[in-house]
């Protein structure tokens, strides 16, 4: 990482937990508010002081049931765990023949995908989790490189986005995070409970399919894919038609064998 805290180690194994673990969304319209004489900017509140933000982690850690504590700097940073659910519904592309990191690997800072230019492509585990160890510092651009380095996925970050989910008047509600944002805070803020807030790592829908961000590969897959569907609809309409034509049928022949 180049800046900031995001310890990907894996000799906090014991601590975490694993899960077993369409194609384009239209842009919303965005109209501008009518009659409005003037843009009111919301104020941004002042950043916690330190004494304020050990209270913080002291109430955090109270309701902590498990080893995934907060521990304060001398410096004023902090570090802690945040799980990031992975639900993609598109492949990710990693390298081709490449054996799982090994601690040695993870310690040494060793890249993997680096080693070959062979690719494939292959659909992660849906609503996986993954546990990382991050800093206070940590942003939301370098967790979403933390967990493509981890899986070893080579497609651009700007293809993926991290969302907080929250669950407000039995609704589950996400919010798209902007890349400035620092995760940790967050979770300190809503508490260590993930029915209050969560993170998900999910495609980056940003309403124009960014075309340059993905390989030859994967848009041929696409092709491939729509291909199929055009394929399927119609056969759809052709079978949809047919039955039509065969009950108009046997409607005339009932008809011509009736008197009168």
């Amino acid at each position: 990482m180049s800046s900031g805290y995001c310890s990907l180690d894996e000799d906090l194994e014991d601590c975490f937990f694993t899960a077993k673990t369409s194609f384009f969304r239209s842009a919303q319209s965005k109209v501008p508010a009518k009659n409005v004489a003037q843009t009111v900017e919301e104020e941004k509140p002042e950043p916690p002081t330190v004494q304020e933000i050990k209270e913080k982690i002291e109430k955090y850690n109270a309701k902590v049931t498990n080893c995934l504590l907060m521990k304060l700097n001398d410096d004023g940073t902090y570090t802690g765990f945040i799980k990031v659910h992975l639900k993609l519904r598109r492949p990710v592309t990693v390298p081709a023949g490449i054996r799982p990191p090994s601690i040695y690997d993870a310690l040494k800072e060793v890249n993997l995908a680096e080693m070959t230019d062979k690719r494939t492509s292959f659909y992660l585990p849906l609503d996986a989790i993954k546990q990382l160890h991050i800093s206070s510092t940590t942003t939301v651009s370098e967790v979403i490189q933390g967990l493509l380095k981890k899986f070893m996925v080579v497609d651009n970050p700007q293809k993926f986005a991290l969302f907080k989910e929250m669950r407000k008047d039995g609704q589950v509600l996400f919010q798209k995070l902007p890349l400035t944002e620092y995760p940790l805070y967050l979770r300190l803020l809503a508490g260590p409970d993930t029915d209050v807030l969560s993170f998900v790592l999910k495609e980056n829908e940003t309403g124009e399919v960014e075309w340059d961000a993905f390989s030859i590969p994967e848009l041929q897959n696409f092709l491939m894919i729509l291909d199929k569907e055009e394929k399927d609809k119609i056969q759809q309409v052709h079978r949809k038609y047919e039955r039509f034509k065969q009950r108009l049928q046997q409607t005339l022949k009932e008809a011509r064998g009736k008197p009168g």
